[in-house]
């Protein structure tokens, strides 16, 4: 993944942020406007980034709320990537087992994609896609079926929901992948719970079995790592990349020394960030 992001870089492929013939403007307090919704992006000032991180906010969240996120934005600018947060219809997203099905979030997702790379030129390997609680199951799910348009994957306290997906109905072979994921998280507890009598979250080994199945991941090849002083366990032999576990003893959150430990996994250098963002 961060082969292909870095290679685009090195040859000096330039991303213009300009915008394509007939769209308008958007960008920072602009929203970036789609058929079935729209997203929010943070360009680095003064530069052409290398890529993307595509960030799907939580429950209750919205593209504008994560575009506050003062110290997430700056872990991506760091590593060379613009911030998008796509903004979840009501305040939540619809994918398999999900309680809300008012929207496509696949398509809608496919439609962001296709948008980044009009505007901004950021292609298939120029997207890593990340969330955070429901926002990372979204990303999960982007992962399983829209896993041929993104290069690398950093997510947060959230997977597949029951029922989960078989290896053979992800469309796509899923990414390179960093998920990080609190032990005393009570809100979406490693082995998932039950929300009220129809729904349920997915367990978080059961999911990352799908997808080393579905990459073709050696059975037994987990490799101890270490993320961010977190304690984590890869998966190797997948088809695009390691698939990373990484479990910390605290509770439903996301940190930005965790994000900026995982893009550093996925190969991503960063420049100096500042102590007020990564304390």
């Amino acid at each position: 993944m961060a082969r292909l992001l870095l290679a685009g870089a090195a040859l000096g492929l330039a991303l213009q942020p300009a915008l394509a013939a007939g769209t308008e403007s958007c960008g920072g307090d602009v929203p970036c406007r789609v058929a079935d919704g729209e997203y929010r992006i943070a360009l680095p000032p003064g530069g052409a980034p290398a890529g993307v991180y595509l960030f799907f906010h939580g429950y209750e969240g919205s593209a504008a709320d994560q575009m506050r996120a003062a110290d997430l934005i700056a872990v991506a600018r760091a590593h060379g990537l613009a911030f998008a947060a796509p903004d979840g219809l009501d305040h939540t997203w619809s994918f398999a087992g999900s309680p809300s099905h008012d929207r496509d979030d696949t398509r809608f997702t496919g439609e962001v994609l296709d948008d980044l790379q009009r505007r901004f030129g950021f292609g298939p390997d120029r997207v890593v896609v990340g969330g955070f609680s429901q926002g990372a199951s979204m990303a999960w799910t982007v992962a399983c079926h829209l896993g041929n348009r993104v290069a690398g994957a950093v997510t947060f306290s959230g997977v597949f929901w029951d029922p989960l997906p078989r290896p053979g109905d992800c469309e796509a072979v899923p990414p390179p992948l960093v998920h990080v994921h609190g032990r005393a998280d009570r809100t979406f507890p490693l082995a998932g719970r039950a929300i009220g009598d129809r729904w349920h979250q997915g367990d978080t080994f059961l999911s990352l079995k799908v997808l080393e199945e579905r990459a073709g991941c050696r059975l037994g090849a987990d490799t101890p790592v270490t993320v961010a002083g977190i304690a984590c366990a890869q998966a190797q032999g997948c088809e695009r990349g390691p698939l990373t576990l990484c479990l910390h003893d605290g509770g439903h959150e996301v940190r930005a020394q965790w994000l900026d430990g995982a893009l550093g996994a996925l190969g991503l250098p960063a420049t100096p960030i500042t102590s007020e963002v990564l304390p």
